[in-house]
């Protein structure tokens, strides 16, 4: 499964810490994981089976919730049984269908 997840501490912050310093706690988490992930502006991404991914995301939630009072959480979540590595494949097959549409001689690829 692909779990994207986004976590902001609200509330009385320790003075001088940042919403980036609280982003960096929960993305420390992500990373000492050992599980495939990739962080962009909006969000991080993970992969993996359900009950790592969501052990990983609530020590992710609990460290930035150590910036804040109350923690706000996104999730969006991929459950594909039977799938791995769908974090670069989903892309690869993005790019493929882009090649195919500017190329119509191009081969055609699997499922999504």
């Amino acid at each position: 499964m692909l779990v994207a997840f986004s976590v902001a501490p609200s509330g009385a912050p320790s003075a001088g810490d940042s919403l980036h310093d609280a982003v960096a706690a929960a993305v420390k988490v992500v990373r000492e994981s050992g599980l495939p992930n990739q962080t962009d502006s909006m969000f991080t991404t993970i992969e993996g089976e359900w009950d790592e991914v969501f052990d990983v995301i609530k020590r992710a939630t609990e460290a930035a919730g150590r910036y804040g009072t109350r923690v706000s959480l996104v999730l969006k979540a991929d459950i594909r049984s039977g799938r791995t590595g769908e974090m670069t494949a989903k892309v690869e097959r993005l790019e493929a269908a882009l090649d195919r549409q500017n190329d119509p001689q191009a081969p055609t690829g699997g499922s999504d």
